[in-house]
């Protein structure tokens, strides 16, 4: 049996997000950066074929990302709610990872395990964040599915497309705790 690690379950039982619109700068520096991304990348990836990646986004590219999304709800005739809060996530971060869904063919590794694999990556940053100290959390919306506004903003390559957004900045408060899944209610143990 593997050596238990209690703090480790102490974090995970008691992780939270920490909204995106909360962050605030300063933000981890590139070498903080980059150990983040080492730890989120160490999730299960069937053939090891990295079928995800990273694009980081510095408060100058995120600016430039809201004026797309607001020039794109406008184009798409969005109701003003729904354009400000397509925009406002880019407007309000600090910093944010971009995680690139980045399929690899599916011959011998279905393509739903390669999107759990870019799933995965999103969770393991958010926790590799909070674990460091910074505030983070994992947005997608509405923006992040059009693929032709992605395409553009980001470069993304056809077959690509956006697993969500890493916000991670600082924050000095802490949100209200929410209500959590019954466990009895959501489980089904089979003995036999």
């Amino acid at each position: 049996m593997m050596m238990p690690h209690p703090p480790v379950m102490d974090f995970l039982l008691t992780r939270r997000s920490r909204p995106a619109k909360l962050l605030s700068a300063p933000v981890p520096d590139r070498a903080g950066l980059d150990l983040l991304l080492t730890a989120a990348a160490r999730v299960p990836d069937h053939g090891k074929l990295e079928p995800w990646r990273f694009i980081v986004l510095h408060k100058p590219a995120l600016r430039r990302i809201a004026e797309s999304v607001a020039a794109r709800a406008a184009e798409r005739e969005m109701a003003p709610e729904q354009a400000a809060k397509g925009r406002s996530q880019f407007d309000d971060s600090p910093l944010a990872v971009a995680v690139i869904a980045s399929p690899k063919g599916f011959d011998r590794i279905p393509e739903i395990e390669q999107t759990l694999s870019a799933g995965a990556v999103c969770l393991s940053l958010v926790n590799a964040a909070l674990a460091a100290g910074w505030g983070a959390s994992w947005l997608t919306g509405w923006a992040a599915h059009d693929r032709a506004l992605m395409a553009d903003v980001l470069g993304l390559q056809p077959g690509e497309w956006v697993a969500g957004f890493v916000h991670i900045g600082t924050t000095d408060t802490a949100p209200a705790e929410r209500p959590r899944p019954d466990i009895a209610a959501i489980t089904t143990w089979i003995s036999e």
